[in-house]
């Protein structure tokens, strides 16, 4: 009788703490549109379909700090983004989480997908929204991962997730998230790069394919871009520390202007070109940003490979229609170097 006289005030506490979440859930959604933020936890269906997500692997039972849970699969819309509750009709049920949680009974753990470092609830909202509020760091968690390529983290905004799904679509064309999983960063500070990005892949393959004379997979192109050209560029990048001072911008973002730059020299004088590898387009880039150039990057002995416009015109031809853009639907058009 006494353990049922404990669980009923358990109960009525839990009920006033429903009712002290619910008013923070109001504030917290009026400061989230004040503040151009999403009110709302992340749609797990949602994720899955954007950034591809097919495997499943359980990773057993775990720990999981509780700021990293950032979506749920099916009651996204019945908490906040910091897991309140918003509507009246959970009390009950919160309430009675509250009271077994603070009783000899406890709770079971709950049940979790993993995605990258975040993780979205499968079971167990309630629980998750009375821990919160009682101040706990993690959870108990069934765990099950779906490994992706792309970095996601607590907070991100539309625009965001929007980049993240566009940068999974263009590993997912190039096959680069599973053929180079160590690989250094491919990703852009605009989302509407990754066509040039992607372009420049496709170029790849129809120079590899003229040099060939037969078909290459896209895989393999992505393959030989990456370690022949990308890799390099980022390789002389980092060497000199070039984004040091430049810290809203990305490796990727700067290759495409040492591409870029390095074929308006081509165009403009031809092979004859002062300059024809990453290191003297770098030293230009450094010198248009009025950044001293170091005398070991003019002397820098790099075999980067770069395209010239008669290979361009020559690999066109190739099919002009065999570069779509990663818009995720596989309904791009052909990208025009």
């Amino acid at each position: 009788m006494s353990e049922d006289s404990t669980f009923k005030q358990n109960y009525a506490d839990g009920i006033a703490a429903f009712q002290n979440a619910r008013r923070k859930a109001f504030w917290e959604d009026i400061m989230n549109l004040l503040r151009g933020k999403s009110p709302e936890l992340l749609s797990f269906d949602d994720i899955k379909t954007r950034l591809r997500l097919r495997q499943e692997s359980y990773r057993g039972l775990q720990n999981v700090p509780l700021d990293r849970i950032v979506g749920s699969v099916g009651r996204y819309r019945d908490f906040s983004s910091t897991f309140l509750p918003k509507g009246s009709e959970s009390q009950e049920r919160w309430s009675r989480v509250y009271a077994k949680i603070h009783s000899m009974e406890g709770v079971p753990p709950i049940e979790l997908y993993q995605v990258d470092d975040v993780y979205f609830v499968r079971d167990g909202n309630h629980r998750v929204s009375v821990a919160r509020q009682l101040g706990a760091k993690t959870i108990e968690a069934h765990v099950t991962e779906l490994p992706t390529a792309v970095n996601l983290e607590p907070g991100m905004t539309k625009e965001d997730l929007d980049a993240a799904a566009t940068h999974a679509a263009f590993l997912e064309e190039t096959g680069l998230g599973r053929s180079r999983p160590h690989r250094q960063s491919i990703k852009l500070s605009e989302v509407s790069l990754y066509p040039d990005l992607l372009g420049h892949v496709y170029l790849h393959k129809a120079v590899m394919e003229r040099e060939e004379g037969e078909a290459v997979p896209i895989e393999r192109a992505a393959v030989d871009w990456y370690d022949r050209v990308y890799r390099p560029a980022v390789t002389l990048i980092r060497k000199y520390g070039i984004l040091e001072k430049f810290p809203d911008r990305t490796e990727a973002d700067l290759y495409l202007w040492l591409i870029d730059h390095l074929r308006e020299m081509r165009e403009t004088y031809g092979d004859e070109a002062a300059v024809r590898t990453f290191s003297g387009a770098l030293a230009d880039f450094m010198e248009q940003h009025s950044v001293p150039v170091p005398d070991s990057l003019l002397k820098e002995d790099d075999d980067s490979v770069i395209i010239s416009r008669s290979q361009i015109m020559k690999a066109v031809r190739v099919d002009e229609e065999a570069t779509p853009q990663p818009n995720g639907n596989g309904n791009g058009k052909p990208h025009d170097e």
